[in-house]
């Protein structure tokens, strides 16, 4: 499969068939993990086109902006998906770690390793393979990323499927106007990457899309995606 495909309707044809394949390859073994942020629609949209039954894995961090869930609720219907997983943190954990809720703010890898990570780990347990919505272009340490992960020991022995990594902004954008689907809300307020509300800001003009994640810290991504057992 070519990694760029200036052809918008290549790109689709390209992206349905490593979905397919995924599916094939995995059958009832793989989950989709999506933020339902600000680009989610146009990869969950394909996939409930090939099979709705998809399980897909939301973390319901506790720390989410009102929009996301409310988002979250509005897509899964528009698109009838029949398996969102709401994973939250384990409340002992939660417990003894955060009582306040306040980790972010002390220590957000500590935080999102409590509330994402672990939580992650264990809702793809069950999983040979997965599939991530990233994309090249969202910032420096994601430029190289490939269509297909192979299995890593570090991240549980599963494949990870990223099969929009070569998509720009415009053509998910356009894809998801092409399909009527709605925006997130927050995305017209300048928000390009949305996670956890204490911890997500708009982007400004020039700046990575990631930039408003952890702004002002020297992070740049939760762990999901280079620390799971």
């Amino acid at each position: 499969m070519p990694d760029s495909l200036a052809d918008p309707a290549a790109a689709l044809t390209e992206t349905h068939a490593l979905l397919r394949r995924a599916l094939a390859e995995h059958p009832g073994r793989i989950a989709a993990v999506a933020s339902f942020g600000a680009e989610s629609a146009v990869l969950l949209a394909l996939l409930a086109e090939i099979d709705p039954a998809v399980p897909v894995i939301f973390l319901e961090t506790g720390q989410h902006f009102p929009e996301t869930l409310a988002y979250r609720a509005t897509l899964a219907d528009r698109l009838g998906l029949r398996d969102v997983r709401d994973i939250v943190p384990g409340p002992a954990a939660l417990a003894a770690a955060d009582p306040e809720g306040a980790l972010w703010y002390f220590d957000p890898d500590a935080c999102c390793a409590l509330r994402k990570v672990a939580p992650l780990a264990a809702a793809l347990a069950p999983f040979g393979a997965w599939i991530s919505g990233r994309k090249r272009r969202q910032s420096a340490n994601r430029a190289a990323l490939p269509l297909v992960e192979p299995p890593d020991p570090a991240q549980g022995g599963r494949i990870k499927f990223n099969p929009l990594a070569f998509w720009s902004a415009a053509m998910v954008e356009a894809e998801r106007e092409r399909r009527g689907l709605p925006a997130h809300p927050l995305a017209a307020r300048g928000y390009k990457s949305i996670g956890c509300a204490p911890c997500t800001n708009p982007v400004g003009a020039g700046e990575d899309e990631r930039a408003g994640r952890w702004a002002g810290r020297p992070k740049s991504e939760c762990g999901i995606h280079g620390a799971l057992a």
